[in-house]
């Protein structure tokens, strides 16, 4: 492989590349944090709702995640437009990816406030604190410190789902780097820079995570 004329063409398709990265990032942003909001309720729902609230959370929760990725973009762009929604490609893939990272939050957040002793809880009632007083102040802190390192999983798979969104027509990073290849017959080396272009977000979104967790670590 010659380097310096591969270097070549990534220069002159720069514009097309930077372009499905950037829609790839947009993609992912708003689904993690549409998503991460969802989920967040989803969770407390599942933790703290009436029965009959938990028991329609719980079905919704277990559908999603045991529905692959690929239908749930299939449905929310064909599916959704047989009953006069009409969602263009970029907002079909927003929503099915959120719908999905939704899902998998509620359980991370589920989990999360379970961990914490039921202790926390009675003693904010005891001090007169009400439940939105108590998540935000009591809670939510603590589990977040437990939900991180889940989260950040969560919002890599997000990135990586991403890829799915080139068959309905989203134009994001893997169909330009198909285009790419099309044209240049260039498979393996688009393949590896669009791989290390992957990994560059999910690095980023590693770190913050990371930085989150300093930020929240409670000092010794």
């Amino acid at each position: 492989m010659d380097i310096m004329h591969f270097l070549d063409i990534i220069w002159l398709a720069r514009m097309p590349i930077l372009k499905g990265l950037g829609v790839t990032i947009s993609i992912s942003l708003l689904a993690i944090c549409a998503g991460t909001v969802l989920g967040v309720f989803v969770g407390l729902a599942l933790t703290y709702g009436i029965r009959p609230l938990r028991w329609i959370v719980r079905g919704y929760t277990d559908f999603i995640r045991g529905t692959p990725v690929l239908v749930l973009v299939l449905a929310s762009y064909y599916v959704l437009s047989t009953v006069g929604l009409q969602l263009g490609p970029f907002q079909a893939g927003v929503l099915a990816l959120a719908v999905f990272c939704s899902s998998h939050v509620g359980e991370i957040v589920r989990g999360a406030l379970q961990s914490i002793p039921t202790g926390q809880t009675e003693a904010a009632k005891a001090i007169g604190l009400t439940f939105p007083q108590t998540f935000a102040y009591v809670l939510g802190p603590q589990a977040l410190r437990h939900a991180l390192p889940a989260w950040v999983n969560t919002a890599a798979e997000m990135v990586k789902a991403s890829t799915l969104l080139s068959i309905i027509g989203v134009a994001e990073l893997l169909l330009r780097t198909q285009e790419l290849i099309s044209r240049t017959f260039m498979s393996l080396e688009f393949y590896f820079f669009a791989g290390l272009l992957y990994f560059i977000i999910n690095y980023a979104i590693e770190r913050f995570g990371r930085y989150v967790e300093r930020k929240t670590a409670v000092p010794t």
